[in-house]
């Protein structure tokens, strides 16, 4: 079981690593996503370099990569805390990427799959609050950190409320900590005023 656990949660890292906003940015246009903007490879800097149908398509394979990475895991091996962990994994796959230099993303729309993974009803709260946050104030990174701070809360009060498993909040806390640190230069430019905000467009 051990050796399985371990599979799967590097399975879920290499899932993570897929650089889903590289690969279709150039398929589309030929760019390199890393060259404009902020240099992410997610869904808010696709939209940047590609349009809105490429960011859209780019989030939801991101998402996909840690809702598979979750599903791996509950089918392989079956322990919510495995589960947990290979949602994580993927996110730091995604941030991290063993092919593309450890370089990525935020990690947003990958932690939100892995979220979905454990409890769907998790993704509806998250994207539905994320999305009301950007929509007022059209900073996607203040979305995220949104999304990052209240899934550990989603996650524990779950726990308490109904006996889910408690091992979700590794997901919860893990991501949040990794969205956090990658959004440290946004953050910086949300509170000096300075943060770039988002416009739908068709093409770049």
């Amino acid at each position: 079981m051990a050796f399985l656990s371990a599979v799967v949660i590097a399975s879920g890292y290499l899932l993570g690593s897929i650089p889903v906003g590289l690969l279709v940015v150039r398929a589309v246009t030929g760019k390199d996503v890393r060259k404009v903007g902020s240099g992410r490879i997610g869904g808010t800097n696709v939209l940047r370099a590609a349009g809105t149908w490429v960011a859209l398509l780019t989030v939801l394979g991101d998402g996909a990569k840690g809702l598979l990475a979750v599903w791996l895991a509950r089918a392989v091996v079956g322990i919510p805390a495995i589960e947990a962990l290979a949602g994580l994994s993927a996110v730091v796959g995604h941030n991290y990427s063993i092919f593309i230099g450890f370089k990525g993303g935020a990690g947003t729309a990958t932690t939100v799959g892995g979220a979905i993974g454990l409890w769907p009803w998790s993704g509806v709260i998250l994207i539905c609050v994320g999305a009301v946050v950007i929509a007022a104030t059209r900073y996607a990174s203040l979305g995220s950190i949104t999304v990052a701070l209240l899934l550990p809360i989603i996650f524990a009060l779950r726990a308490w409320l109904t006996g889910a498993p408690g091992a979700y909040l590794i997901h919860g806390l893990g991501t949040m900590a990794l969205t956090l640190w990658a959004l440290r230069p946004n953050t910086r430019r949300l509170l000096e005023g300075r943060e770039r905000r988002v416009t739908l467009r068709r093409r770049a």
